[in-house]
């Protein structure tokens, strides 16, 4: 156990890609630095325990973790998050496939665990306002990953628009690619039965909600079927949805996402991700794949190394002062969690508590119970793609702000 009296513990529930891109390089950067801040001072984060199905990858990063991180308990198989939760932690982190987040999010706010939990947080309505009252009856908090909006571009044009440089959006499109490797290889063991709308969109339906507010009024959806499961069942190649908001002058936006998992290995970038807004008075047009790096190595690129790299996300340096490091917005995205978590427990005093937690609660780009419209896009494409795959096709969705509605 650490010997600072200010340490938070940390749970993770899934250790697979995420885990390694993300949380990985934040809990190794964590037990060398610390975390500093004025209001809550200096701490320590210590990852204390892992839930995993098999182990495997625990048990590999076991090894691969001696003399950087203290010795961490491994926990699997069906039991693995109740056996995670017997230890003393102060949160935990939910990096599993997007059908298993449920319910381990919710053992963890039962267990009065404060909860960070991957996009999407879940997959229904139902879901949502079961974890929000557990979340708030066992006063901890209970936060959503989204990275993209800690994107710089993001951030900018967040900021273009709260400063009315951006009048009034009328349009958008999004699109997201995945390389063929991520549902043939890296996902392939929980791929079937899913969708890269849920997995991706959802990036994109967050970035919408959060920058521009409205209320979601209208979904709709379609697919493509036969490369990565049978032309007629439930796995999808690629997603094409569209969301409908109405503003308070009563006028309308329209935004479509289109996501795949079936673009070819050999693309030069790792992802392919595109915006483009369409306002009054402008367009923003933004490409995360073409920010300027172009990159070619013999034998190595575009396979093993991508033409056009992402180093805004999470990538490695060796600094100026000869020092290597990993970061990103995807691994500040969970420093943020962890500096709102410790600001709640350590932040002043224990009357002071109730508080604080509400102060971090309206910081609505990450709280659980600001997620409703997102979960609501994803709820209604789950339904609407499901409805799809039985023979009913052309479906749409109604958001009445409580619940979705096929049509």
């Amino acid at each position: 156990m650490s010997s600072n009296p200010q340490t938070l513990h940390a749970g993770m529930v899934g250790m697979g890609m995420i885990f390694d891109e993300t949380y990985r390089p934040f809990f190794e950067s964590t037990a060398r630095r610390g975390l500093y801040d004025r209001r809550f001072g200096d701490i320590d984060v210590r990852l204390t325990a892992v839930a995993s199905k098999t182990g495997t990858r625990a048990a590999r990063y076991q090894q691969q973790s001696e003399g950087v991180l203290p010795a961490f308990y491994s926990f699997t198989g069906d039991e693995a998050v109740a056996e995670m939760l017997r230890q003393p932690l102060s949160f935990a982190c939910v990096a599993t496939p997007d059908d298993r987040h449920f319910e381990a999010a919710k053992a963890i706010l039962e267990a009065g665990v404060h909860l960070l939990v991957e996009k999407p947080s879940v997959l229904s309505l139902r879901q949502l306002d079961e974890l929000v009252a557990i979340a708030e009856r066992k006063q901890v908090l209970a936060r959503v990953v989204y990275h993209k909006l800690l994107d710089p571009d993001h951030k900018k044009l967040r900021t273009l628009v709260a400063d009315q440089v951006l009048q009034h959006v009328n349009n958008g499109y999004c699109s997201l690619l995945e390389p063929r490797q991520i549902s043939g290889q890296q996902f392939s063991e929980w791929i079937s039965g899913r969708n890269p709308g849920t997995y991706v969109a959802v990036h994109y339906i967050k970035l919408i909600d959060f920058t521009f507010g409205g209320r979601l009024k209208t979904i709709l959806c379609t697919g493509q079927r036969g490369l990565v499961g049978p032309t007629h069942g439930n796995t999808w190649d690629s997603c094409q949805l569209r969301l409908i908001y109405e503003y308070e002058d009563q006028r309308e936006a329209a935004f479509d996402i289109h996501t795949s998992w079936v673009t070819p290995d050999n693309f030069p970038g790792y992802v392919e991700q595109e915006v483009q807004f369409r306002f009054d008075n402008g367009i923003w047009n933004g490409h995360s794949r073409k920010r300027g790096v172009e990159l070619t190595v013999d034998q190595l690129t575009p396979l093993k190394l991508k033409n056009t790299i992402n180093t805004h996300y999470n990538a490695t340096f060796l600094e100026p002062w000869n020092e290597r490091s990993q970061r990103g917005y995807g691994i500040e995205v969970i420093e943020r969690f962890a500096r709102e978590t410790a600001f709640v427990e350590f932040g002043g005093t224990p009357a002071e508590r109730s508080q604080r937690l509400n102060q971090i609660r309206s910081l609505n780009y990450a709280d659980l119970a600001a997620d409703r419209q997102v979960v609501a896009a994803v709820e209604a494409m789950e339904r609407i793609l499901e409805a799809q795959a039985a023979g009913s096709p052309d479906r749409v969705a109604r958001f009445d702000g409580r619940s979705v509605t096929l049509h």
